[in-house]
């Protein structure tokens, strides 16, 4: 079997088990006490500049399509304010230093 194939197997179960985490809830919306179904799992750091994370638990979200578009620019992939914002949260809270021009490159 290709690596390519192993790969889409391996995220195929890691996408259905971070839905299954997030109880299939949007994760953005549940922060604002709303219940929205989320059907997208969303690369907090994305795959195409950090693919060392592709397939790390506490990289991925469960959000709905409506979340999904207001975190990155679905053509470019590059993060909206609102998706560096998620990702700076994200790496405060694992103690991760980001590089000043990192906002620059993924925005």
């Amino acid at each position: 079997m290709a690596t390519h194939d192993l790969n889409v197997a391996r995220w195929k179960k890691l996408r259905e088990y971070v839905l299954r985490r997030d109880s299939y809830l949007d994760q953005i919306a549940l922060r604002y006490g709303k219940r929205v179904e989320a059907t997208t799992v969303h690369h907090i750091f994305p795959r195409e500049f950090f693919p060392e994370y592709t397939f790390c638990e506490w990289n991925l979200i469960s959000l709905s399509n409506s979340s999904h578009n207001r975190l990155h620019d679905r053509d470019s992939h590059k993060l909206t304010n609102e998706g560096f914002e998620l990702l700076r949260r994200t790496a405060k809270k694992r103690g991760m230093e980001l590089s000043d021009g990192l906002r620059s490159v993924l925005t």
